[in-house]
């Protein structure tokens, strides 16, 4: 019987224990561990789907929030989206592992993770073409279909696939008009891609896949050019400021290989989150204290603004420093104010916004025509004499 007692607990303390198995996921297998995260961590976590891809399959978001499918004003929101090209794998078994990592830590009272989550609204996509990923998965390793499974199921790349709206903002930026969600400037893409590169076990030695990138970081448009693709239309279109992460010279690695590349991202995934909390951030409000949404945020000397959101407020990313910030919305007199940014949390700036006072009406003038037109006084009799005239008429009147 003892003999019983001791298996049992040594397969129960193995079960306790056992290391996270690091494997390929397929569709459904995906599916399963999303939801297996979200039971297990059911008051901070969220699955909903933003839609289906082309074969019918949904594309899933893990939402890790403390009040999770809601926005709370003040709390920034980040998103991770992985496997675009569904033969890029390791990004989707990177999020998949994120995913659990979160879930676990913040169960285990790891005071960094918790104070992620309370603070942070994370939104993690592991795959945005799961049809591309089935068709790379079913071929397997297999070297001569280097580019299977990369489009979706309609053929089409999907980061050549999104609206291009350069073609807007450079005229605008030459003849006038919204210069809102222009890219960053290099200096600030380059912060957040050194935080990645330093936090990665080995990406900031710079030799990659052949190539050599100072820091482990390149500006995309110097290393290849394209257009229509999701990182620009994020910029343009919204206050996402965004970067991509080339993870992998093996678009499909073996298994055996993603736990030395989970041990080498992990610190990186983390610490990329994190950096969210940096800059300025509060709210605009009108006289009365409502909110006031898409008011814009602009920084002197950065051609980048971003907008209040609906519930009135705002997230701007900016390094150390001091700055000049002006605040604007239609029907309301613009605030400035000069705002010292720390290297740590993000300073709170708040806005309240005076309605604008209409100009007086300017007083019509008869235009000049070139005429002299001579006004002729109205002829004006004594009270006396009107009177007795008006006797008089009716005296004519009376009947004989």
């Amino acid at each position: 019987m003892s003999d019983l007692v001791a298996i049992f607990l040594h397969l129960l303390l193995f079960k306790l224990v056992a290391p996270v198995t690091f494997r390929h996921h397929r569709y459904d297998d995906l599916v399963r561990m999303l939801y297996k995260v979200h039971n297990e961590c059911p008051y901070i976590t969220r699955v909903y789907s933003i839609g289906r891809s082309v074969k019918g399959r949904h594309l899933y978001v893990l939402e890790f929030s403390d009040y999770p499918g809601n926005h709370e004003p003040l709390e920034p929101e980040v998103k991770y989206v992985g496997n675009m090209h569904g033969n890029e794998v390791l990004g989707r078994e990177l999020l998949l592992q994120l995913s659990e990592f979160l879930c676990e830590e913040f169960r285990n009272g790891n005071q960094r993770i918790i104070q992620l989550v309370e603070s942070t609204r994370i939104h993690i996509l592991p795959s945005m073409n799961p049809d591309g990923y089935e068709v790379a998965a079913a071929q397997g390793r297999n070297i001569s279909g280097y580019l299977i499974g990369r489009n979706n199921a309609n053929g089409v790349d999907l980061n050549r696939n999104f609206p291009d709206l350069n073609t807007y903002i450079y005229y605008n930026e030459k003849n006038g008009g919204p210069n809102h969600h222009l890219p960053l400037p290099d200096n600030w893409k380059s912060q957040l891609a050194k935080v990645y590169s330093y936090a990665h076990g080995w990406m900031h030695q710079g030799w990659n896949c052949g190539d050599y990138f100072p820091d482990g970081i390149t500006n995309g448009a110097s290393w290849y050019s394209l257009s229509k693709g999701m990182q620009d239309f994020n910029y343009l279109h919204t206050n996402c400021f965004e970067i991509t992460l080339e993870l992998s010279c093996d678009k499909f690695p073996p298994q055996e290989e993603l736990q030395r590349e989970w041990l080498g991202n992990r610190e990186a995934l983390i610490q990329f989150l994190e950096q969210v909390h940096q800059g300025i951030k509060g709210m605009v409000l009108d006289e009365n204290y409502n909110n006031l949404a898409d008011a814009v945020i602009s920084v002197s000397g950065i051609n980048h603004d971003v907008t209040s959101g609906a519930q009135g407020d705002y997230f701007r990313l900016l390094l150390p420093g001091t700055y000049t910030v002006t605040a604007t919305a239609p029907g309301f007199d613009p605030e400035t104010v000069s705002v010292t940014v720390g290297p740590g949390e993000p300073k709170l700036v708040n806005f309240q916004l005076k309605r604008s006072t209409p100009p007086a009406a300017p007083k019509k003038r008869v235009p000049n025509s070139g005429q002299r037109v001579r006004v002729l006084p109205k002829k004006v009799q004594p009270r006396a004499a009107r009177k007795k005239e008006m006797k008089k008429k009716q005296t004519q009147r009376a009947p004989a």
